[in-house]
């Protein structure tokens, strides 16, 4: 029987309760005041209207945040953690005690998070997660950066050491394998990033979506006709013309452009800046953040499937994103605390070697797809093909001959149509399944037939008609965006690639 890995010593003996860093509470209050800021600031400012004493109206958000003070308190006091040899226990509770018992195996997820103020107190934050919940096993708030690294590779040796059944005594923490970087983007990598994405524009829609819901509309009316007179008597008063009216509207179009791609790069750059995937003793970590760093890992066993994806901007650049689904998590959670992204953007030769390297044994990538039957193709447009002359009718009800300009859009709908169902595919062998499609976004998805979890043959009314059907295939964590499924295959085609994948799964052992 194997030994576990020693303790490191710069973790906290095992056997024995321990508490947090000794300003842990001063973290969970501020998380708290961070989540009851809105009612507080409501308190104080409402609160003094009428006829009330000034001093209890403002007695009482002290008394609140005083009252969120004793609960932090109380929080760090009453939360323990025990390391044993195979598991770690977290005990926590006020009045309802609760305690957790957490095997090191069973961990998928660590991740290590430090904001600006975790760096000033040399502190971290440290969330355990395993497959399928809802929230953390454990949020430790907050640890000592060192006991928090520390307890990082003690989950990484403890939760491989079962596995290793040959192993007479298991090496310490010290001697572990060196870590391999296996990607790292540079400070223009980054950038170049920014300047692809559109996180200004989601950020900058965002905000213009707080303004009309929380201002009022004759305050947002008369601020915005305002605006448009003094831009206009600016522009009367140059006397430019019709041309000069044009380029000032260009260069305030273009000007606009510019700032939501610098906004774009700013955001880019305090989520990614030195990004690093590396692997160490079969684990996967991946640090990145500029103000808030984060560091992420899951163990390469617990991936259950791949997505490469490409837009057109990036195809032109030669650029991929690679994404991973791991049992850990779920759909409804934060999608920044697990690992999620294992290449955010890089050369697709890049991608294609990472897939390679993290996959020896799959032929990455497939020799021949299999495609699509073409009838069918206008089934992906088939909203455009409903919308559009509804939208043409009322424009041309309402503007007459030139709302029929509407209708240029079904040509474009039919195009795309056409070219996506052109492009999907599909590849199947004794090791893996994967799918492909999209054009003017392109992405490939696939997954080891050892992690697919359930098959699902799918048949419509349309695909009745037109003797197609669709085979979904479920995997553990499959939180992308884009389906593992077969789609639109012939009936008979689809129902003999089921039979073949249900034979071929009753023969294996599921692994996740």
């Amino acid at each position: 029987m194997s030994l576990p890995p020693p303790l490191p010593a710069s973790l906290p003996a095992g056997g024995e309760d321990h508490r947090l860093h000794p300003w842990s509470w001063l973290f969970v209050l501020l998380m708290q005041l961070r989540h009851y800021f809105l009612p507080l600031v409501a308190l104080l400012v409402f609160g003094q209207r009428g006829d009330r004493d000034p001093m209890w109206a403002q007695l009482i958000p002290l008394s609140a945040i005083a009252a969120l003070v004793l609960v932090s308190v109380l929080q760090y006091l009453s939360y323990r953690y025990r390391i044993g040899s195979d598991a770690i226990t977290v005990r926590s509770g006020l009045l309802a005690r609760n305690r957790r018992e957490i095997p090191f195996a069973r961990i998928h997820n660590v991740e290590v998070r430090q904001n600006p103020l975790h760096r000033l107190f040399g502190v971290a934050e440290l969330r355990l997660e395993s497959a399928g919940g809802v929230r953390p096993e454990a949020e430790m708030r907050v640890l000592k950066l060192d006991q928090a690294l520390a307890l990082e590779r003690l989950v990484r040796q403890r939760g491989q050491a079962p596995q290793a059944a040959d192993v007479v005594a298991a090496p310490s923490i010290t001697e572990a394998g060196t870590e391999q970087v296996l990607l790292r983007l540079s400070s223009w990598d980054v950038v170049r990033m920014g300047l692809l994405s559109n996180r200004g524009w989601a950020l900058a829609i965002a905000a213009f979506g707080v303004l009309f819901q929380t201002v009022p509309r004759p305050v947002m009316d008369a601020a915005i006709q305002r605006g448009g007179r003094e831009a206009f008597g600016y522009a009367s008063h140059l006397h430019q013309g019709v041309a000069g009216a044009f380029l000032l509207l260009a260069a305030a179009l273009l000007l606009g452009w510019l700032a939501l791609r610098a906004l774009s790069v700013m955001l880019t750059l305090l989520r990614y800046h030195g990004f690093t995937l590396s692997e160490q003793d079969r684990r996967l970590t991946v640090s990145a953040g500029l103000l808030s760093r984060t560091r992420s890992s899951v163990a390469r066993r617990r991936i259950q499937a791949w997505t490469l994806r490409e837009t057109t901007l990036h195809r032109w650049f030669g650029l991929r994103q690679l994404r991973i689904d791991s049992a850990a998590g779920g759909p409804s959670r934060d999608e920044d605390r697990a690992l999620r992204e294992l290449a955010p953007l890089a050369p697709a030769l890049r991608c294609e070697q990472l897939v390679q390297h993290l996959l020896p044994q799959l032929q990455w990538p497939p020799t021949q797809w299999q495609s699509i039957p073409q009838r069918g193709w206008w089934r992906l447009c088939l909203g455009a093909l409903v919308l559009v002359p509804l939208l043409a009718a009322a424009a041309y009800w309402r503007w007459g001959s030139w709302g029929l300009v509407v209708l240029a859009w079904l040509p474009v709908a039919l195009l795309v149509a056409c070219r996506q169902m052109a492009r999907m595919g599909w590849y199947l062998d004794d090791h893996y399944v994967a799918v492909r499609g999209g054009w003017w976004k392109r992405w490939w998805r696939w997954a080891e037939l050892d992690k697919v979890q359930g098959l699902r043959l799918l048949r419509s009314p349309l695909d009745k008609l037109l003797g197609t059907s669709s085979l979904q295939l479920d995997t553990a964590g499959a939180h992308g965006d884009v389906a593992l499924t077969l789609h639109y295959l012939p009936h008979a085609q689809a129902q003999q690639v089921m039979e073949q994948l249900a034979a071929a799964l009753a023969r294996r052992t599921l692994r996740w």
